[in-house]
C-alpha cells in the first residue's frame, strides 16, 4: 500500500512557476515508476508526466514538454512537478499517481484505470 500527498498548488498569475511535490509513504517507493495527472473543471482526467524507477527516463504529453519537469528523490521519498510559464488553461487538480501499469494514457477512464495507487490532488489556479 502507498500513502501518495500532494503539495504545492495554489493561485498563480500566467507566466508565473510553480513546484508541485508528492510525499510517498512506504519502502517501496523506489520500485515503482511515479507520474502526474491533472483534472480541469468539467474534463476528464489526463496524463501530465511519468518518470521511471531511477529517475533517468520522463515522459510528458506533447503540451507540457520545454515547460514542465518531473523528477524524483528517492532517498526522500519524494516526486516533484516543475511548472514554468503557466497559463490559465494549466488549472487543474494535480494527481500524483504511483504504479503506472502504462503510459500515456487517453483522458477519462483509461487514464483513472493507469495507475494503482492515487493521492488526493492538490488545487492549480492559473489567473491571466
Amino acid at each position: 500500500q502507498v500513502l501518495l500527498v500532494e503539495s504545492g498548488g495554489g493561485l498563480v498569475q500566467a507566466g508565473d512557476s510553480l513546484r508541485l511535490s508528492c510525499a510517498a509513504s512506504g519502502r517501496t517507493f523506489s520500485s515503482y515508476t511515479m507520474g502526474w495527472f491533472r483534472q480541469a473543471p468539467g474534463k476528464e482526467r489526463e496524463f501530465v508526466a511519468a518518470i521511471d524507477q531511477s529517475g533517468s527516463n520522463t515522459y510528458y504529453t506533447d503540451s507540457m514538454k520545454g515547460r514542465f519537469s518531473i523528477s524524483r528523490d528517492n532517498a526522500k521519498n519524494m516526486v516533484y512537478l516543475q511548472m514554468n510559464s503557466l497559463k490559465p488553461e494549466d488549472t487543474a487538480v494535480y494527481y500524483c499517481a504511483a504504479d503506472l501499469l502504462y503510459y500515456p494514457c487517453r483522458p477519462g477512464s483509461d487514464c483513472d484505470r493507469a495507475a494503482a495507487y492515487w493521492g488526493r490532488g492538490t488545487q492549480v489556479t492559473v489567473s491571466s
